[in-house]
């Protein structure tokens, strides 16, 4: 192991080619488990684009796995628990891969990002959306959240200056008013409290994703949510002793799981594959893969909390998982 490896080093990723939607792509990725890893993890083959689309596929995954493991995580414990639990123990988990590989501090060029992306994706999208989830089904705000694409190619297309196709909005646009329209119906006739909730998780999390993939150009991505973490380690932390003396505790097979699989599935190992995949096929063109979240966790929801899905949820999922085809045929 080398003492020297860096979460900045430049070897592995000096060469960059341009994406398929106007970003800089590594051509030979930076390694995700450990720096000395070669580009290629192993056994999985193909180009740099097919590789970022099987990563960014895994992030979307362990995402569609977020919202029933906060249902359950929740029937034992309040939400401030969760939420400042889950980031404790993915700061444990990155924390110590970070000691363990010896890699030095990013430049503090990199801090601002990653207080975006700790901001974001450690604290804003988790806390909102599980207040969100205390007055809303799963089923409703997964289709809810189908509006992310969206949001984070916007937020990418004013962070980085990409310009993705007329093809590319218009299906994004399509996907966004189905969602809308949902959310509306659903609602009957206006957004509730955990509708606003998750529209406020939309935009937080599409800011912490922008910064996330932008530095995963630089950076190995689990190094990214790595450092980010450990930047909130200090908040989460008293928020968790603070939570846990104020707020009902009951430690069931059910909440375990629920904060395992949010620390360790969600928090840490789905963006790590997520902000790779990100890096290697830019972050407009990612960002589409998450309109089949909705659709995943709609399964999810049945299969492991025995939802009763309203009528109208498979059909604005099955809407929005047909504009992936396009946005990911779209060029710009």
């Amino acid at each position: 192991m080398r003492v020297n490896d860096s979460a900045i080093a430049s070897s592995p990723i000096a060469v960059s080619t341009p994406a398929a939607d106007g970003h800089a792509a590594p051509a030979d990725p930076a390694p995700v488990l450990t720096p000395e890893a070669p580009a290629a993890a192993p056994g999985v083959r193909g180009t740099p684009a097919t590789r970022g689309v099987l990563f960014a596929a895994l992030g979307v995954a362990a995402f569609s796995l977020t919202f029933p493991g906060t249902a359950w995580a929740l029937e034992g414990m309040g939400p401030w628990t969760v939420v400042m639990l889950r980031s404790v123990l993915a700061t444990v988990l990155a924390g110590g891969a970070l000691l363990a590989f010896r890699v030095r501090v990013p430049e503090r060029r990199h801090w601002a990002g990653l207080a975006v992306v700790a901001g974001g994706v450690v604290l804003g999208f988790p806390l909102l959306t599980t207040l969100a989830l205390e007055t809303s089904t799963t089923s409703h705000a997964a289709v809810v959240v189908g509006l992310l694409p969206l949001t984070t190619a916007a937020c990418s297309a004013l962070r980085t200056g990409a310009r993705p196709s007329r093809t590319f909005w218009i299906a994004s646009l399509i996907g966004a008013a189905v969602v809308i329209a949902f959310a509306v119906q659903q609602s009957g006739g206006a957004p509730g409290r955990g509708d606003l909730f998750l529209f406020l998780a939309l935009l937080v999390c599409a800011a912490g994703y922008t910064e996330g993939g932008r530095l995963a150009r630089h950076m190995p991505g689990w190094q990214v949510i790595g450092w980010a973490l450990v930047l909130t380690f200090p908040l989460t932390a008293a928020g968790a002793a603070v939570a846990l003396s104020t707020e009902p505790l009951r430690l069931t097979a059910h909440a375990v799981a629920g904060l395992l699989w949010l620390a360790i599935g969600s928090q840490f190992v789905g963006i790590l594959v997520w902000y790779r995949g990100m890096a290697a096929i830019g972050i407009a063109r990612a960002s589409q893969l998450q309109l089949a979240q909705p659709l995943l966790t709609l399964v999810w929801s049945v299969l492991l909390l025995g939802e009763r899905l309203p009528p109208a949820a498979p059909a604005a999922a099955l809407a929005v998982l047909a504009c992936i085809a396009v946005t990911q045929r779209a060029r710009g």
